[in-house]
């Protein structure tokens, strides 16, 4: 099977000959189709930079990165913003809908900017609403739902493009924790049903444990993975904590 993302010995710099910063140092990796991957590190470890290089919202500054075997790091504006549009999708923290739109209209645009046939809309917005349990809300504005189904609103309006990888910041951030925990599943079965391929960034341990795999991040190098394989989810987070304890320094920032 092939990777969906290759990370290519990447780098990052900031700065000046002289006084650089390396935020990233040679990181390399590799991410299949239907992986549920998660990225952990405190803060200043890199993981958000890495999450911009691949995202394309930052360029690296050596290394390659591959989606789906096209190296990004090779595009130019134009071509980079089509390749954003038609292959990656995005799960932000603060959800980033529009209130002057409904929970339909909000999922319907990210179709329309890709001048899907209007007849099918319908139909694939019906479709991945009922998978993620909002099928009720679809006719109500943001401001009338609450942030659990805001965020999974935001997960529709990703996924509904069948986008490549789904890039996810801290999407449990702003959830209590019984909301956390049902966006969590959605995106389990999201993998498990649709195939789709999910790269979270998380801080929070209880969050990564509904992963199948966690790429450990410290000073801009990849510090550890950890695959779940068959163990339930209480003894992956434990194998988590361990982890985090080990990175050492600001491992509170990560639990």
């Amino acid at each position: 099977m092939s990777a969906i993302l290759e990370v290519q010995q990447i780098e990052k710099y900031y700065g000046r000959k002289g006084n650089l910063t390396h935020a990233l140092g040679g990181i390399s990796f590799e991410i299949f189709p239907g992986e549920f991957v998660g990225v952990m590190g405190p803060s200043g470890s890199g993981k958000t930079t890495l999450l911009n290089c691949i995202s394309t919202i930052d360029t690296v500054s050596a290394g390659q990165i591959l989606i789906g075997n096209k190296n990004i790091t090779t595009l130019k504006e134009q071509a980079l913003a089509r390749f954003r549009r038609e292959e990656l999708g995005f799960i932000f923290q603060d959800f980033n809908l529009l209130d002057t739109l409904t929970v339909y209209e909000n999922i319907a645009l990210a179709l329309t900017i890709l001048s899907t046939p209007t007849e099918s809309i319908d139909g694939q917005i019906q479709k991945v609403a009922q998978s993620l349990g909002i099928s009720d809300i679809l006719h109500k504005y943001p401001y009338q739902i609450s942030g659990g189904q805001k965020q999974r609103v935001a997960s529709a309006r990703a996924i509904i493009t069948k986008p490549s990888l789904i890039l996810a910041d801290e999407p449990t951030g702003s959830l209590d924790s019984k909301s956390a925990s049902a966006l969590l599943k959605s995106f389990q079965s999201l993998v498990r049903e649709q195939q789709a391929t999910i790269l979270m960034v998380t801080h929070d341990a209880f969050s990564a444990s509904h992963c199948d795999r966690i790429l450990f991040i410290r000073d801009g190098a990849l510090f550890h993975q950890l695959a779940r394989g068959t163990e339930q989810r209480k003894n992956f987070f434990d194998k988590i904590i361990e982890v985090v304890s080990l990175l050492g320094g600001a491992d509170s920032e990560l639990v």
